[in-house]
């Protein structure tokens, strides 16, 4: 009798502690914060299915945990708003300031756009664990995150954040683990961050981060991951970085990391070590490990010499200068990366060794001098009298060929109609042309070529999708060279042979077996290209269609001007990639933009010299006319068609840039009038109207629109080289904020080119700014083009006021922005 006397006791001490606690966990004790829920709920567009209106938060709305009657966990990862909820969406989360006990807040893949309140880090004191990655974030990271001192998780990858990394992160003294890769995140690596001793993972790759890292780094003893992968960082890696005790992984691949690689045998981890250092620009000879590695890339450097016997160890070394592996980089490109920098190179060890140049000695008698300063000026008058009458012989020439000649005017012309064939005799480097696949090999990885499998029909071949054995995703092109020009592929094949860029589509391997067709492989590119990606389908149960947000745009626009830029001003000579259209911008699973479609890529066409001998004698010319006098492939005519692109990118007009018919050209010329530098009110006309933009992402539309409008200035000659466009691209709003300007006129005097160098070349330093000036409706046919209005000197001084129109149109006179010169009056400066 007493023992069941006792069962029921202990029976009703566990009902009444599970009571208890349910209890607790049942109710909101707190009016504020059952409310700010029930606010949140509305802001954000919860559906009833995860958040019921008429339940008990704390035990009905799934994902939320309460403790002592307090909301302590909010989890909305992955939900789905209403149909109402979801036709606009924001970071409206205001209602989490009255949780005052909040400890995690998870909203990873749930869509928040917009920017983070400064507010953020002084009422969510209690937080622990912070996670908004992949939430369509917009703007700077809130310097008050230096108040959440409590923080031990912080993850605000895959969004869209701007400018530096905070300093105050530095008081962040319990993270543990801090994400902030695949943004738009730029400037330096703050040293505070050396400072976080609790720190184990770290990954700040897939930004736009510069200079060096700071030694104060290798004070984070805990660190285990270290992730700094494909950013611009440069300089020599820290060597505590190879000291540090408990790092096990290590990823500084795709920068521009350079020197002489230390001994990396000090790692105290290396059994289980996995370190990325490809895709830099580290040179020497290659290290010596010391002891085996997980895993170690090396490749994509400029090591030279021999590659040591590295045993155990999975080491990749391909893409380097070395002797004694295949898959190397070609012999020029290594010299060339030598000679640039004062360097000896071994010539992958034959005997006539590049030396790095010496001085030349100094003559020690006087006289030596007196004669060679004699015979430099002598034979200086002489050349410059040859000089002369060269001229006047070119000159009357060009003007009897120039009286006969039909000037041209028609806008934007197309380019030659095919592309040269390569040289005689032309011999591939196929060591350098990735991998020789099996015509077996290709059948398997396309299933035959099935129709499942076919892409599309492109004009160079048909493009299959495959998968290889290992489950690599491949595009595989098919040239029927029976029907196709031989040296199509022929020139594609020695494109990539000597070129490669991170911007051009990544090029893995050939299939040139059979007789009659031949087989280029390629790196898939999960996200298609521009034409299909700039509107989506919906992953919901509806079928409308999702647009790219305004900074996915704007990245790929850099993305494809950095490729262009890298032909037109990297390759000597200049390259042509003369099909810039939407379908030719290809991007990869983070939307970085890989150029396609290089089949029809050549050298610049026409007489360079010829050209400027025209202009200093003003000679007209056509728009496009090269030496032969037909339509040349030139660098302006990619200008042209990457303005096309653009203008789709900020319209959301599909099919701009692949059409050169009439109803188009008409389209532009009613398109055109709305983009003014005066007036910004006026792009709203031709904004893509699923864009959700605020007005400092307006005026950046307003400034791609202008610089659109430049690159489609019917004048070719009058087109900004691309080089500037990617600095205009890269800073968008010094293109149009009048707050930058200064006092400085440029002068009727002054050279295209200089012109150019004025407009854009000092952009880097905060005093100066480009503009692009607005043409009336009258105008609108020949004088659209980029503007400078600035100097050097100090940001804000020496304003000549803008007493001559509004606020609204926050721009001076139009005599601070002169029109570009004729050709005639262009006199290109002696470059040195």
């Amino acid at each position: 009798m007493l023992h069941l006397k006792g069962r029921v006791v202990l029976f009703c001490f566990v009902f009444f502690l599970l009571f208890d606690s349910t209890f607790e966990q049942g109710v909101v004790s707190s009016l504020a914060e059952k409310f700010a829920l029930l606010q949140l709920r509305s802001s954000l567009g919860l559906r009833a299915k995860e958040w019921p209106i008429k339940g008990n938060p704390c035990l009905n709305w799934t994902n939320i945990v309460c403790k002592n009657g307090r909301v302590t966990e909010i989890n909305i990862s992955g939900f789905k708003r209403t149909r109402v909820g979801s036709q606009n969406p924001q970071f409206s989360v205001d209602a989490l300031q009255n949780l005052t006990f909040l400890e995690s807040f998870n909203a990873s893949n749930f869509a928040l756009p917009g920017s983070i309140p400064q507010w953020f880090g002084l009422r969510l004191a209690s937080l622990r664990i912070l996670d908004l990655r992949s939430c369509s974030i917009i703007g700077p990271i809130p310097s008050t995150f230096g108040n959440l001192t409590r923080l031990s998780i912080l993850d605000l990858s895959n969004n869209k954040l701007v400018r530096s990394i905070p300093t105050e992160f530095g008081s962040l003294q319990n993270l543990t683990s801090l994400d902030m890769s695949s943004n738009f995140l730029n400037g330096t690596i703050p040293q505070e961050i050396g400072s976080l001793l609790q720190l184990k993972f770290l990954n700040l790759s897939g930004n736009i981060l510069s200079s060096s890292i700071p030694p104060q780094l290798g004070n984070l003893s805990n660190l285990v991951d270290l992730d700094l992968s494909s950013n611009s960082l440069t300089g020599l890696l820290p060597d505590a970085l190879w000291s540090m005790p408990g790092l096990q992984f290590l990823d500084a691949s795709a920068n521009n990391f350079t020197g002489v690689l230390p001994n990396v045998s000090s790692i105290v981890n290396a059994t289980s070590a996995v370190f990325n250092l490809s895709q830099n620009m580290f040179y020497g000879n290659l290290p010596s490990l010391g002891r085996s590695f997980s895993f170690l890339d090396l490749s994509g450097n400029y090591f030279q010499g021999k590659a040591p016997d590295y045993g155990q160890s999975n080491v990749s070394v391909n893409s380097n200068c070395l002797q004694n592996v295949t898959s190397q980089r070609s012999r020029s490109e290594c010299a060339s990366f030598y000679s640039e920098r004062g360097l000896s190179f071994d010539d992958f060890g034959l005997p006539n060794a590049t030396e790095p140049p010496l001085p030349a000695p100094k003559s020690s008698k006087k006289s030596h001098k007196n004669v060679i300063i004699l015979a430099a000026v002598l034979g200086g008058v002489g050349l410059i009298a040859l000089v002369l009458i060269c001229l006047v012989l070119l000159f009357v020439c060009t003007r009897k060929r120039a009286a006969t000649t039909q000037r041209a005017t028609e806008v934007g012309p197309g380019p030659a109609s095919s592309s040269p064939p390569p040289p005689p005799g032309v011999s591939l480097n196929f060591s350098s042309l990735g991998d020789a696949f099996t015509y077996q090999q290709i059948l398997q990885a396309t299933g035959e070529f099935s129709d499942s499998n076919l892409m599309k029909h492109g004009h160079s071949g048909d493009l299959f999708r495959g998968t290889l054995e290992g489950g690599t995703l491949i595009v595989v092109k098919r040239i029927d060279v029976r029907s196709a020009k031989k040296e199509s592929y022929l020139s594609e094949l020695d494109f990539f042979s000597k070129v490669s860029h991170s911007r051009l589509v990544p090029f893995m391997g050939h299939c040139l077996e059979n007789e009659n067709e031949k087989f280029l492989v390629y790196k898939y590119m999960p996200n298609g290209d521009l034409s299909s990606s700039l509107f989506r389908k919906n992953n919901s149960d509806d079928d409308s269609l999702q647009s790219l947000d305004w900074i996915t745009r704007l990245k790929i626009a850099i993305g494809t001007a950095e490729g262009l830029s890298y032909l037109h001003h990297e390759c000597n000579p200049p390259l042509v990639h003369r099909d810039v259209q939407a379908s030719s911008v290809l991007l990869d699973d983070k939307f970085e933009v890989r150029l396609g479609s290089l089949n029809e890529v050549c050298a610049q066409e026409g007489d360079t010299h010829q050209n400027r001998i025209s202009r200093l004698f003003r000679l007209p010319q056509t728009s496009e006319q090269g030496a032969s006098g037909t339509a040349s492939a030139t660098c302006a005519y990619d200008v042209f068609c990457f303005g096309k692109v653009l203008l789709e990118l900020v319209t959301g007009k599909l099919g701009i840039s692949a059409s050169n018919d009439a109803s188009m050209k008409e389209w532009l010329d009613g398109t055109l009038k709305y983009i003014s530098i005066y007036d910004k009110e006026l792009v709203t006309n031709i904004v893509d109207p699923s864009l959700i933009i605020d007005e400092d992402l307006l005026e950046e539309v307003w400034a791609m629109a202008i610089v659109a409008r430049s690159c489609l200035n019917p004048k070719p000659s009058r087109r900004p080289l691309m080089r500037y466009i990617l600095k205009a691209l890269e800073n968008p709003l010094k293109v149009v904020r009048e707050e930058h300007t200064s006092s400085a006129r440029l002068r009727a005097t002054s050279s295209r080119s200089s012109w150019n160098a004025a407009l854009f070349g000092s952009w880097r330093s905060s005093s100066d700014v480009a503009a692009v000036p607005a043409i009336p409706a009258s105008k609108l046919e020949g004088t659209s083009s980029l503007k400078q209005s600035g100097t050097t000197g100090s940001q804000g001084s020496g304003h000549n006021g803008d007493n001559g129109h509004s606020s609204s149109t926050r721009r001076q006179s139009k005599e601070i922005f002169p029109e570009p010169l004729e050709e005639q009056d262009v006199e290109r400066p002696h470059e040195e």
